[in-house]
């Protein structure tokens, strides 16, 4: 007997993005077809693997999406919807809300439009989720409301997952992954964390904040994001998390592994704040940005611990240990020079 082809394609949205294009090469690793989603002069296009078909073009725009749902007879598809605006800037952003709840209510509708997908996961975050005081895990939820979450990015995101589990009420076979930070090797667009990661290590960054951080390796979120492919269950929402891990011991765990400076100095969050509120001040008359923001102290002091035993027991989830993560994203920056090795 003639062995049967496998005929599903993985639509990815997002594929120049740090997860989106790490999902797109675990997805052909494991010999399966991809088709990216790339917005039109990405300059990070060249990153996306060369196996993967690219259809350019614009979430907001449903023509474009028309053609990346598009497949030829015979196959199926599954929807990996990862792309989003992602911004630290808390303030209300009409283009964010129309990228990462209108986009995502036009992948929803290409989704119930071509019955062959099969399945849509929806990459929301754990900022979609109200916070819970300190010494509570955070775990997931069924409802989502953008004015119990703070910051214009999670409230999109609150507002597009609630969309999903909308349409998954209506017969959509959907399920959502919540991803904490994220971190790891392959970060060709160089993140926030990446940034923070080479501005210590380069001696840029003289004190650290008290608080702490829940930060994924991108290929352990990656992997829990197949996963959700692979097993997740319609309408169901799955924290892809991490240990949490404090400021202290990140920025030390830094220094043993790339041999830089050890950071020393640890500003108390009340202290944090108070520089902030001075600094936005400052730089709102002078029309920069600030160099600290109300905002990013809000993220350091908040509670971040999450749990992800759900999608550990259901999907089989796996996360690496910090150290592991910070000495592969190391030797990476050393070797994409973009740190002197």
């Amino acid at each position: 007997m003639e062995k049967t082809m496998n005929k599903t394609i993985y639509l990815v949205t997002g594929a120049t993005g740090f997860l989106g294009g790490t999902i797109c090469r675990q997805l052909i690793e494991r010999g399966e077809m991809v088709r990216a989603f790339v917005i039109p002069n990405d300059p990070a296009e060249k990153f996306v693997p060369g196996e993967a078909e690219i259809i350019r073009g614009d979430l907001t725009d449903i023509a474009s999406l028309e053609k990346f749902f598009t497949i030829p007879e015979g196959y199926e598809s599954i929807a990996m919807h990862i792309a989003s605006i992602v911004t630290v800037n808390p303030d209300y952003n009409q283009k964010v809300m129309d990228v990462n709840v209108g986009g995502t209510k036009n992948i929803i509708e290409l989704c119930k439009k071509h019955t062959e997908c099969k399945k849509l996961v929806y990459c929301s975050s754990t900022g979609a989720i109200p916070e819970l005081p300190k010494g509570n895990k955070i775990g997931e939820v069924n409802h989502f409301d953008a004015d119990k979450v703070l910051g214009c990015y999670s409230q999109s995101k609150a507002l597009a997952t609630q969309a999903v589990l909308d349409a998954a009420e209506e017969g959509l076979n959907a399920c959502v992954i919540h991803p904490s930070g994220i971190l790891g090797p392959e970060d060709f667009a160089v993140g926030e964390t990446t940034k923070v990661l080479i501005q210590i290590i380069n001696g840029e960054m003289p004190a650290g904040i008290d608080g702490s951080f829940n930060l994924c390796d991108v290929r352990d979120l990656a992997h829990g994001a197949i996963l959700a492919a692979d097993k997740g269950q319609k309408s169901q929402c799955y924290i892809l998390g991490n240990d949490e891990v404090s400021f202290r011991d990140f920025a030390r765990l830094l220094s043993e592994e790339s041999g830089c400076k050890r950071m020393k100095t640890f500003i108390p969050v009340k202290l944090a704040n108070f520089i902030a509120k001075i600094m936005e001040k400052q730089a709102k008359k002078k029309g920069k940005r600030p160099l600290m923001t109300t905002f990013a102290v809000y993220n350091l002091a908040r509670n971040n611990n999450f749990d992800s035993s759900k999608a550990r027991k259901e999907l089989g989830y796996t996360t690496r240990s910090y150290r592991e993560t910070m000495h592969d994203e190391i030797e990476w920056l050393k070797a994409s020079g973009k740190i002197l090795s």
